[in-house]
This record gives C-alpha cells, sequence and structure tokens, in this order.
C-alpha cells in the first residue's frame, strides 16, 4: 500500500505578523475551519505553477492540455503567465463552500460549510461532503439543496393541523 504524504507545508516563518494577519482575514472571509486549509491552497497553486513552468519550452499543445484543465476547474488561464499569476484566493474561490455561498444559496460562508458536511448539498445530483471540493464549471449550475423528505414535510403538516 502507497504511503500517504502530507499536501501541505507549515510557513518557514511561524510568528510573522504580517502573514499571520493575512491568513487570518482569509480564513474569515472563506469560512475556514483552520489555516492548514490555505497551506492546502498555497500547495496546490504551486503545483500548478511548477507544471505551468515545465511546460515552458514544450509544444503549445502540451500548454494546451494544462489550460484546458485548469479552465474546467474555474481558473480562468490562456497563457502560462495566467497560470504563474494564480493566487491562493482564486483556488479557494472555487471551493464548493465559497460556490454555494455565492450562489446564494446560504446566508453565510459558515452556514455553507456546515450544510456541506451535513451532507444537504447536491452536486450534479450526488451528495458531496467535502466542503474544499474544486467545482468544475459544468457542475457549477447543478449546485442545490437536498430537499426535505416526504416523511419529514408529512409530519411538520400534521403537527400544524394540530
Amino acid at each position: 500500500m502507497k504511503r500517504k504524504h502530507k499536501n501541505y507545508s507549515r510557513p518557514k516563518r511561524p510568528f510573522d505578523k504580517a502573514r499571520i494577519d493575512e491568513e487570518a482575514k482569509i480564513k474569515n472571509d472563506f469560512g475556514l475551519k483552520n489555516k492548514r486549509e490555505i497551506w492546502k491552497a498555497i500547495a496546490k497553486v504551486k503545483v500548478m505553477r511548477e507544471k505551468a513552468k515545465k511546460l515552458i519550452a514544450a509544444s503549445p499543445e502540451e500548454q494546451k492540455i494544462l489550460f484546458e484543465k485548469l479552465n474546467k476547474i474555474g481558473l480562468k488561464v490562456n497563457s502560462i503567465s495566467d497560470v504563474l499569476a494564480l493566487d491562493k484566493t482564486d483556488y479557494l474561490k472555487r471551493r464548493l463552500q465559497s460556490v454555494v455561498f455565492n450562489k446564494k444559496l446560504t446566508t453565510t460562508v459558515k452556514d455553507a460549510r456546515q450544510l456541506i458536511v451535513h451532507k444537504k448539498v447536491l452536486v450534479d445530483g450526488k451528495v458531496v461532503d467535502k466542503p474544499s471540493y474544486a467545482v468544475p464549471v459544468e457542475f457549477e449550475n447543478k449546485i442545490s439543496l437536498k430537499l426535505k423528505t416526504k416523511k419529514t414535510a408529512n409530519k411538520l403538516n400534521e403537527e400544524k393541523i394540530k
């Protein structure tokens, strides 16, 4: 069995005031559970940038494959310089938690996270319970909240009648 490695790295300077303040603001804006989620986003963007750097000398067809892959998850890129200009906030905006909030399905970002974790959000008719799920553009319009079942709706109606 293959060993699972960490998919992020901690900051080199743990007590950098400017970084701590910036991460706290991002954590509140995107409703993240902890700063580790920011570090994971940074690592994902870093991997994308490294792939782009390797493809600078490659053929345009190979570059186009990378651009299509990134465009599928909603990162609007058309050139290597666009990929190199990506930021952690660009990736955080594509998370399911952020997309649910931006579609106005919930009133707060933390509310969106709770609905996702409690399996109340459907993406293309399937339950997704990971707030960090990077939503493909094709499924962005297929996000919905789970409707109450008929049993619970009937119980509520019976209580109202009494």
